[in-house]
């Protein structure tokens, strides 16, 4: 019964995507789109071969609000300071950021959490040395940087997913 349960709640979503992109509750698109979400359902464990195991919720909140708030500052920085300002003069950059971090989930949230936030690019990860390479629009201050990046992303989502 508890493997049923966990694996419902995929085929369900794809069934709702499905009939909402559809625009129709008919009968015929009922079956279609259950058909789909359950042979897409039963392929997708091959398409993830490891899979995820997130613990501690409260730290997942936290991190989540942390990224809502960074997110809207960078919006504001980047919109009215840097590109609407009257001296718009950003300094590109690109930095080096090292990585305790090893979970494939993990860095896959680092890397969309920068990527959200306005001004931040992902640009690379070296495997061998565990960095990052950010591209920051502007690079003021490279070590405050770093500093927010492992401190308020990079610890909390080790404790999520390691």
């Amino acid at each position: 019964m508890k493997r049923l349960l966990g694996f419902l709640p995929l085929p369900c979503l794809l069934l709702a995507l499905w009939l909402l992109l559809n625009d129709s509750v008919s009968a015929g698109q009922v079956i279609l789109g259950l058909a789909i979400a359950l042979v897409l359902s039963a392929l997708a464990p091959i398409l993830r071969p490891v899979r995820a195991r997130p613990r501690h919720p409260l730290t997942a909140l936290r991190l989540l609000g942390h990224v809502a708030r960074d997110i809207a500052h960078s919006n504001y920085q980047v919109g009215l300071r840097i590109v609407l300002g009257p001296r718009a003069r950003a300094r590109p950059g690109f930095l080096d950021i090292p990585l305790r971090i090893r979970d494939p989930h993990g860095l896959a949230a680092l890397a969309c959490i920068v990527t959200f936030t306005p001004g931040t690019v992902w640009a690379g990860h070296d495997t061998q040395r565990n960095v990052l390479t950010l591209h920051v629009l502007d690079l003021q201050d490279p070590v405050g940087l770093t500093r927010v990046i492992q401190q308020r992303y990079e610890t909390p989502l080790m404790e999520i997913f390691e």
